[in-house]
Protein backbone atom coordinates (compact mmCIF):
# COMPACT_ATOMS: atom_id res chain seq x y z
CA UNK A 1 0.00 0.00 0.00
CA UNK A 2 1.44 3.37 -0.94
CA UNK A 3 1.94 6.15 1.62
CA UNK A 4 -0.87 8.40 0.35
CA UNK A 5 -3.50 5.66 0.49
CA UNK A 6 -2.27 4.65 3.94
CA UNK A 7 -2.55 8.27 5.11
CA UNK A 8 -6.11 8.53 3.75
CA UNK A 9 -7.13 5.30 5.49
CA UNK A 10 -5.44 6.24 8.76
CA UNK A 11 -6.97 9.71 8.74
CA UNK A 12 -10.48 8.58 7.82
CA UNK A 13 -10.56 5.79 10.38
CA UNK A 14 -9.09 8.04 13.08
CA UNK A 15 -11.56 10.83 12.37
CA UNK A 16 -14.67 8.65 12.08
CA UNK A 17 -13.92 6.42 15.06
CA UNK A 18 -12.79 9.50 16.97
CA UNK A 19 -16.26 11.01 16.48
CA UNK A 20 -17.95 7.81 17.62
CA UNK A 21 -15.82 7.56 20.75
CA UNK A 22 -14.12 10.81 21.82
CA UNK A 23 -16.48 13.42 20.32
CA UNK A 24 -19.52 11.70 21.81
CA UNK A 25 -17.71 11.07 25.12
CA UNK A 26 -16.81 14.76 25.27
CA UNK A 27 -20.44 15.76 24.84
CA UNK A 28 -21.50 13.07 27.33
CA UNK A 29 -19.19 14.64 29.93
CA UNK A 30 -20.49 18.10 29.06
CA UNK A 31 -24.07 16.85 29.44
CA UNK A 32 -23.28 15.20 32.78
CA UNK A 33 -21.69 18.41 34.07
CA UNK A 34 -24.86 20.26 33.06
CA UNK A 35 -23.21 22.47 30.44
CA UNK A 36 -25.08 21.08 27.41
CA UNK A 37 -28.05 18.96 26.46
CA UNK A 38 -26.66 17.30 23.34
CA UNK A 39 -28.42 14.16 22.12
CA UNK A 40 -25.71 11.52 21.89
CA UNK A 41 -25.59 9.06 19.00
CA UNK A 42 -28.46 10.97 17.44
CA UNK A 43 -30.32 8.94 14.81
CA UNK A 44 -32.40 11.85 13.47
CA UNK A 45 -32.18 11.82 9.65
CA UNK A 46 -30.07 14.54 8.06
CA UNK A 47 -30.93 15.93 4.60
CA UNK A 48 -30.36 15.43 1.74
CA UNK A 49 -29.97 11.62 2.02
CA UNK A 50 -31.68 11.09 5.38
CA UNK A 51 -28.73 9.34 6.99
CA UNK A 52 -28.65 9.34 10.79
CA UNK A 53 -26.95 12.39 12.32
CA UNK A 54 -24.26 10.24 13.97
CA UNK A 55 -23.40 8.57 10.64
CA UNK A 56 -23.12 11.99 8.99
CA UNK A 57 -20.94 13.26 11.85
CA UNK A 58 -18.67 10.20 11.63
CA UNK A 59 -18.34 10.62 7.85
CA UNK A 60 -17.42 14.32 8.12
CA UNK A 61 -15.14 13.49 11.04
CA UNK A 62 -13.42 10.97 8.79
CA UNK A 63 -12.85 13.61 6.11
CA UNK A 64 -11.44 16.00 8.73
CA UNK A 65 -9.22 13.14 9.89
CA UNK A 66 -7.83 12.78 6.36
CA UNK A 67 -6.99 16.50 6.27
CA UNK A 68 -5.33 16.27 9.69
CA UNK A 69 -3.39 13.13 8.74
CA UNK A 70 -1.82 14.94 5.79
CA UNK A 71 -1.38 18.35 7.46
CA UNK A 72 -0.33 17.77 11.08
CA UNK A 73 2.82 15.66 10.43
CA UNK A 74 4.12 18.51 8.22
CA UNK A 75 3.82 21.11 10.98
CA UNK A 76 6.99 22.26 12.76
CA UNK A 77 8.24 20.91 16.08
CA UNK A 78 5.73 19.93 18.75
CA UNK A 79 2.84 20.79 16.44
CA UNK A 80 3.63 17.67 14.37
CA UNK A 81 2.35 15.41 17.15
CA UNK A 82 -0.62 15.23 19.49
CA UNK A 83 -0.65 18.99 20.08
CA UNK A 84 -1.16 19.57 16.34
CA UNK A 85 -4.11 17.16 16.22
CA UNK A 86 -5.65 18.79 19.30
CA UNK A 87 -5.23 22.34 17.98
CA UNK A 88 -6.37 21.38 14.47
CA UNK A 89 -9.66 19.94 15.75
CA UNK A 90 -10.15 22.46 18.55
CA UNK A 91 -9.46 25.56 16.47
CA UNK A 92 -9.58 24.89 12.72
CA UNK A 93 -12.55 22.50 12.68
CA UNK A 94 -14.43 24.64 15.22
CA UNK A 95 -13.92 27.81 13.16
CA UNK A 96 -14.97 26.14 9.91
CA UNK A 97 -18.04 24.77 11.69
CA UNK A 98 -18.95 28.20 13.05
CA UNK A 99 -18.03 30.37 10.06
CA UNK A 100 -18.82 28.11 7.08
CA UNK A 101 -21.08 25.21 8.08
CA UNK A 102 -23.50 27.21 10.25
CA UNK A 103 -24.30 29.75 7.50
CA UNK A 104 -24.66 26.91 4.96
CA UNK A 105 -27.31 25.45 7.27
CA UNK A 106 -29.02 28.88 7.42
CA UNK A 107 -27.97 29.19 11.07
CA UNK A 108 -26.31 32.31 12.47
CA UNK A 109 -22.51 32.43 12.45
CA UNK A 110 -21.22 30.47 15.40
CA UNK A 111 -24.76 29.20 15.91
CA UNK A 112 -25.37 32.51 17.67
CA UNK A 113 -22.41 32.03 20.04
CA UNK A 114 -24.82 31.11 22.82
CA UNK A 115 -23.06 30.07 25.98
CA UNK A 116 -21.70 27.59 26.81
CA UNK A 117 -21.14 26.65 23.14
CA UNK A 118 -18.16 28.94 22.54
CA UNK A 119 -16.37 27.23 25.45
CA UNK A 120 -17.66 23.65 25.28
CA UNK A 121 -17.45 23.06 21.51
CA UNK A 122 -13.72 23.85 21.12
CA UNK A 123 -12.94 21.73 24.20
CA UNK A 124 -14.95 18.75 22.93
CA UNK A 125 -13.41 19.11 19.47
CA UNK A 126 -9.93 19.30 21.03
CA UNK A 127 -10.71 16.10 22.94
CA UNK A 128 -11.79 14.55 19.63
CA UNK A 129 -8.46 15.73 18.13
CA UNK A 130 -6.57 13.94 20.90
CA UNK A 131 -8.64 10.84 20.19
CA UNK A 132 -7.87 11.07 16.48
CA UNK A 133 -4.17 11.19 17.29
CA UNK A 134 -4.43 8.08 19.49
CA UNK A 135 -6.46 6.15 16.93
CA UNK A 136 -4.19 7.25 14.06
CA UNK A 137 -1.16 5.90 15.95
CA UNK A 138 -2.87 2.54 16.47
CA UNK A 139 -4.09 2.28 12.87
CA UNK A 140 -0.63 3.21 11.53
CA UNK A 141 0.88 0.39 13.60
CA UNK A 142 -1.67 -2.07 12.23
CA UNK A 143 -1.18 -0.93 8.62
CA UNK A 144 2.59 -0.55 8.96
CA UNK A 145 4.59 2.51 7.98
CA UNK A 146 5.27 5.65 9.96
Amino acid sequence: MNDSLRTVLVGFIAGAVGVLVFHQLGFFISNELGFTKVQLYNSRPVPPWSVPTIVSAAFWGGLWGVVAAFLVPRLPGALAGPLGWILFAGIVVTLVNWLVVAPLKSAPIGYGFRMPGPVVVPLVYAFWGFGMWLIARLVRQVLGGR
